[in-house]
């Protein structure tokens, strides 16, 4: 593990110090040094402009018909124990543990007819837009990969994509990768461990300061590293990303206001079951580092898989979802980045309509609900419906790869016309068929 020794122990959040978040483990995988990943994503090049994408994840898949297509005049084993209440949009009603979200819902967009998942418990359908077993026979690569490859980072000093979410009991959970683009191009995940085979002996901070030093010791096994061209000018985009202290304060939310934190709330600092931590203050580092320079920033949330007690759960659970939803929302319009920022919530597919003897949801993958948001996106709107007891589609059905269309359009990329390049330098159209959401655009 390459480990940067600090001084401080500021807490980006209650379990993770900021010493923890100078393990750049990340910022070297499988064998490629950091110059090799900046190497790679030299070849990109640089936009000037600066979009990004805030993506939570809720492992397990939430239980859309408990949450936002709630349906009262289905019967007691299907209804559920929720009320609706009414959002300061007419005609829109969601479940009364969302207030917070109810009273700010011209800036949401909620889609009812979610299509296209299937039954497997895993990240990749809500970061790349494909299942799992797709994603290992294709190697698709993650939403964030794609435009760290086609973007490139908006500032040296801060990377492109940055992934959040902790590694889970149930590993499938965990951030899926960059697949076919290699890794250069992965997540660069402040939580480590991360590069074993990288050691930065006892360097402090304030020795950081000896190039020669960082750049001799960063990296024992860098095969042919020399033979880069332009070796010099990554090495100092190596260096820069090392000791500059912009990613950093991105992460050590102890530097916002106060005032700012405590609207986030604190959330729950252990798993959730075998998925997720339900950490509030990872909500507030995204936005920072999005402000930061970063264009894609992955996180996961708490654990939304419950064949049983659903409803004891989600009386827990959903108004912590809904603190931290919310927050975020309204700061991202705060700092007037609501046309820059887009924002999407979601899991990997629905919850059954029955319920069953465990007072739980069983898997449902026919239909699931997203909350989308910022963008410059239409808002205050639902889009599609689910049919009497929220089985299917009734009309409007959008795939999730609709919603990555869409989030790639607000990011500057037009999926039909851009091609994806792998390793082998073989073009790639990861979303042929599929268009932007117009209802949003």
């Amino acid at each position: 593990m390459l480990t940067i020794r600090g001084k401080s122990s500021n807490s980006f959040c209650d379990q993770v110090s900021r010493r923890d978040f100078l393990k750049i483990g990340g910022l070297a995988l499988g064998g490629l040094s950091l110059t090799d990943v900046l190497a790679a994503e030299a070849q990109a090049g640089i936009r000037s402009s600066h979009k990004a994408i805030i993506m939570v994840y809720l492992p397990g898949g939430p239980s859309h018909q408990d949450m936002f297509d709630l349906k009262m005049d289905a019967p007691a084993e299907i209804r559920g124990e929720f009320k609706p209440i009414k959002t300061n949009v007419p005609g829109i009603e969601i479940c009364e543990l969302m207030p917070r979200i109810a009273g700010m819902m011209d800036k949401f967009a909620i889609i009812r007819s979610l299509v296209g998942a299937r039954d497997e418990h895993a990240s990749n359908m809500c970061m790349s837009g494909y299942s799992l077993s797709e994603g290992r026979s294709n190697l698709t690569p993650v939403l964030g990969s794609v435009v760290s490859k086609l973007q490139g980072p908006v500032e040296k000093t801060v990377p492109a994509f940055v992934g959040l979410a902790p590694k889970t009991q149930h590993m499938p959970y965990s951030d899926a990768g960059p697949g076919f683009l290699g890794m250069a191009y992965g997540s660069i995940n402040p939580n480590g461990p991360m590069m074993r085979d990288m050691t930065l002996k006892d360097i402090t901070l304030d020795r950081l300061s000896n190039r020669r030093q960082l750049l001799s010791s960063l990296d024992r096994f860098r095969k042919g590293a020399d033979s880069l061209s332009g070796m010099d000018e990554l090495n100092q985009r190596a260096y820069n990303l090392l000791t500059s202290t912009k990613l950093v304060n991105a992460l050590d939310v102890t530097k916002e206001d106060p005032k700012v934190r405590t609207l986030y709330g604190k959330g729950i600092d252990h798993a959730i079951a075998d998925a997720a931590p339900m950490i509030n203050d990872q909500f507030l580092a995204a936005v920072r580092l999005v402000e930061a320079g970063a264009r894609v920033v992955t996180l996961s949330y708490g654990c939304w898989d419950w064949h049983g007690s659903n409803f004891v759960n989600l009386k827990t659970y959903l108004p912590l979802y809904d603190l931290a939803i919310s927050a975020m929302v309204q700061d991202i319009h705060n700092r007037g980045l609501d046309k820059d920022v887009s924002v999407v919530v979601w899991g990997e597919f629905g919850r059954s309509p029955r319920i069953n003897k465990d007072a739980g949801r069983d898997h449902w993958p026919r239909v699931s609900c997203a909350l989308m948001a910022g963008g410059g996106m239409r808002t205050g709107q639902v889009i599609g419906t689910t049919n009497r007891f929220a089985e299917e589609a009734d009309d409007r059905p959008v795939d999730y790869k609709d919603v990555f269309a869409t989030l790639y359009h607000n990011i500057g990329i037009d999926t039909s016309t851009t091609a994806v390049i792998d390793e082998q330098n073989r073009p790639h159209y990861l979303l042929a068929g599929h268009e932007p959401i117009a209802e949003l655009i």
